[in-house]
């Protein structure tokens, strides 16, 4: 049977359409690690540079960051905490009421908050709210042209911005999760002794005893690494703004997600690492 022309063409695009795909895939994959790299370089330049703090601009724009980063964000960390760990108590005190045990709710919130939910919620929190604002005053300034007159200036970028951004991500992360803890725990026990029928002294005896060290240092880790991963991506998408006001946006939006997407990915790793 004779094919025409236009059949011919058709059959082609259907083979075509994989390699297509293919191709597609490969370039996304090929930038990504583009992107990682250029965010590599950019941490290691920045980390470099923390021996600049002992100057007065530094220490005063990393004092400036540390208020931002951690006073500011006071407000909305205290209510979230505070529900995360009522909801944890009440969810963990129903089961456990079934079987005659919700007096072991407090151990239950505890190690779940020191563990994992204190350092998560924190990373969630600090990344929704800092690290876009860091990427939309950066990414303002790039499209502004005030990071090219910075580098007239012989002005490195990642020492006059990056740094102390990078140094109160880090320092505050641990700190805020600390704090998460405390409101957490103090939140179960509240839903506890109120709804549950387990006494306030009764429910701390069980979440000091079963806590261990291990998942306080576990949390304190995740805290810092979630708090250098929401510095450099920001910090990283602001530097590479580019189309103007809707680049700022774009920006800002792909800060949120991508330090969203790496918080799960790098807390799993780091508690498949300690715990299995």
């Amino acid at each position: 049977m004779k094919v025409t022309a236009s059949e011919h063409r058709e059959r082609m695009s259907y083979l075509d359409l994989p390699i297509r795909s293919f191709r597609r895939l490969g370039r996304i994959i090929l930038m990504a690690c583009h992107e990682m790299g250029q965010a590599l370089i950019m941490l290691a330049s920045s980390t470099l540079y923390i021996r600049t703090l002992w100057r007065p601009r530094a220490r005063y724009e990393t004092s400036m960051q540390l208020y931002i980063t951690g006073i500011k964000s006071l407000g909305v960390i205290t209510v979230v905490a505070m529900f995360t760990g009522m909801i944890l108590a009440l969810q963990t005190g129903l089961e456990l009421r079934r079987y005659g045990q919700e007096e072991f709710i407090g151990s239950a919130v505890a190690v779940s908050m020191i563990r994992e939910m204190g350092p998560f919620m924190t990373g969630l929190i600090i990344a929704a709210s800092v690290g876009s604002a860091i990427a939309a005053q950066l990414g303002t300034m790039t499209v502004s042209e005030e990071i090219a007159a910075l580098e007239v200036m012989s002005i490195d970028p990642h020492r006059f911005l990056v740094m102390p951004r990078l140094v109160a991500l880090a320092v505050m992360m641990p700190i805020l999760t600390i704090y998460t803890n405390l409101i957490g725990i103090f939140g179960g026990g509240v839903v506890g002794s109120t709804q549950l029928g387990v006494a306030f002294q009764a429910y701390l005896d069980n979440a000091t005893r079963y806590a261990e060290n291990k998942d306080l240092y576990v949390g304190l880790l995740k805290a810092l690494v979630f708090g250098v991963i929401i510095a450099t991506v920001a910090c990283h998408q602001g530097l590479t703004t580019s189309e103007g006001a809707v680049g700022v946006g774009r920006a800002t939006r792909r800060t949120v997600i991508i330090s969203f997407l790496l918080i799960l990915i790098v807390g799993y790793m780091i508690t498949r690492l300690f715990y299995i």
